[in-house]
């Protein structure tokens, strides 16, 4: 490999940054310490900080030592409501949330990027640097394009990354097109009318709906997708009852579906609302269907992601970068950012336990200097780009 020496200089910085981030973390849109803690060192390496874009994002611009292009460099800063498991020294302090994804790490690797391009400025143009909040399911890259991200910092190109649990050391992957899944929420509330457990015919039983409803959302995917059409239907969460003795009144059934076209989620969407009716109907009770728009599919720009792959061997060597592969059904908001700018998004493969979302993730800190190598060598490479 073929590390930038500063960064690989701030190596042990760096790591006392991410077990901080780590051992403080905040769910989305509450993460009042964690961009306090990314603005301030912004303003400690002399970086033009703006501060609450999109609620608790942070934005920082490196101007370079000649006119050039602008390149934005985008890392996520949530965590998840997951009780930590994994009895580090520098576990979380915050109960019941947990960095189990490693957006502590990310947050770091860009802060690591940022602190060399402030310290060399020996590019061309500009650097976006954004740290955006609520990437878990909560619209944070949307809060921030709302909240005019580009318009106020024009960017002409847009990257992200990730770190890959399981995926080879420090394997560099990048997928160029479609990456990565779109996502839908759903909540599907069956009312009926609550009894005695003791006299079920007194009532009108929503779990028993709700049962049959969820074996049969299941035929979606099985029935009514061509079979070359990767889409996942999940139900995650029933929710119902108080008591032994008593069948509620209603009961509420949660999950989430994936897919990679508008045309298959238009689909997805008709059949959990026809289902959700007919099972009802066939119950006697009543539903409500509530479906959210929550993941755009991620599409990686063709030419960058083979350009971003050329620049990656460079660093890593021929055999740790990955060109192509399936798309993954995993969803990630910087597919927001990839409809408003071209760009790509990129993963980096580690020895860390535990999957990710998982309450045994540990994120693996040797990988740190190569994500902020990769950040940084991507800004001085494409500021001055003419393709």
């Amino acid at each position: 490999m073929k590390l930038i020496d500063k960064i690989e200089g701030y190596a042990a910085e760096l790591t006392k940054i991410r077990r901080d981030l780590h051992a403080h973390p905040e769910l989305g849109f509450e993460e009042v310490r964690t961009s306090g803690v990314v603005a301030d060192l912004l303003q400690s390496w002399g970086i033009e900080t703006h501060r609450n874009i999109g609620k608790t994002g942070v934005v920082g611009v490196i101007e370079g030592n000649k006119p050039g292009r602008s390149i934005g460099l985008r890392a996520d800063m949530d965590a998840l409501p997951i009780e930590e498991q994994t009895n580090l020294p520098f576990s979380s302090t915050n109960p019941g949330v947990m960095h189990a994804c490693g957006h502590d790490g990310h947050t770091t690797m860009l802060l690591g990027a940022a602190r060399y391009l402030a310290e060399t400025r020996d590019f061309a143009g500009r650097v976006i640097l954004i740290f955006q909040p609520a990437e878990e399911g909560l619209g944070g890259a949307r809060a921030m394009l709302g909240d005019g991200l580009f318009d106020r910092f024009a960017c002409d190109e847009v990257y992200g990354l990730h770190n890959w649990p399981g995926a080879p050391q420090n394997r560099v992957a990048i997928n160029p097109g479609i990456a990565m899944a779109g996502a839908d929420f759903f909540d599907i509330t069956l009312t009926g009318r609550g009894c005695h457990g003791a006299r079920p015919q007194d009532g009108c039983d929503p779990i028993l709906a709700g049962a049959a409803l969820v074996q049969a959302l299941q035929g979606i995917v099985s029935r009514n997708i061509d079979p070359n059409d990767p889409v996942v239907v999940s139900v995650t969460q029933i929710h119902s009852g108080s008591a032994y003795n008593i069948i509620p009144g209603e009961a509420v059934i949660s999950g989430t579906a994936r897919m990679f076209s508008d045309e298959t989620r238009t689909m997805v969407r008709a059949r959990i609302n026809e289902i959700s009716q007919g099972i009802a109907a066939a119950h006697g009770v009543s539903v409500k269907v509530d479906i959210r728009d929550i993941f755009t599919p991620l599409v990686n720009n063709e030419h960058l992601s083979q350009t971003f792959a050329g620049m990656a061997r460079e660093i890593m060597g021929e055999d740790n970068v990955q060109l192509g592969g399936k798309p993954v059904t995993g969803s990630e908001d910087f597919a927001d950012m990839l409809q408003a700018v071209p760009g790509a998004y990129f993963t980096i493969g580690h020895e860390g336990t535990g999957a990710l979302h998982n309450a045994g993730f540990t994120f693996d800190d040797t990988i740190l200097p190569i994500g902020s190598t990769l950040l940084a060598r991507i800004a001085e490479t494409r500021t001055s780009a003419t393709q």
